[in-house]
């Protein structure tokens, strides 16, 4: 009886650590595929910085404001406008998703000043040049 309920746990052991290693990997993948995407090396890592910061990805915040790109900045405002007022609780709304457009505008405020920085140190550099 013994010895079954040693592979039994060994089993179970061997099973968890396998969905684990196969969960890390993934992670990992996307984690790479996401710098990939947002141009790799410094850009990159500013990129994953601020998703970690904000806890919501540039492309989830797009999609909760509803517009395609960050540099949109009347759109912005103006859905965040709207989608603030109508999730107002004093008019039954949610606090959790006024939380959510919350974190969206500001997770496409640190990106627009993300690129604000990157032209400047851009034009610094090309300044430094001649």
């Amino acid at each position: 009886m013994a010895k079954y309920i040693v592979q039994i746990i060994v089993l179970g052991t061997q099973v968890v650590a396998k969905a684990f290693a196969r969960a890390l990997r993934q992670e990992i993948a996307a984690s790479q595929e996401a710098a990939r995407r947002a141009g790799g090396g410094e850009r990159g890592a500013q990129h994953a910085a601020a998703n970690a910061k904000s806890g919501i990805s540039l492309e989830e915040a797009l999609k909760i404001l509803n517009v395609e790109k960050p540099n949109e900045a009347e759109q912005i405002d103006k859905h965040y406008k709207y989608l603030m007022e109508a999730n107002d609780r004093s008019k039954g709304g949610s606090f959790y998703l006024q939380s959510k457009v919350v974190r969206a505008k500001e997770r496409i405020d640190d990106e627009l000043e993300n690129l604000s920085s990157q032209k400047q140190k851009k034009t610094f550099t090309r300044s430094e040049r001649t």
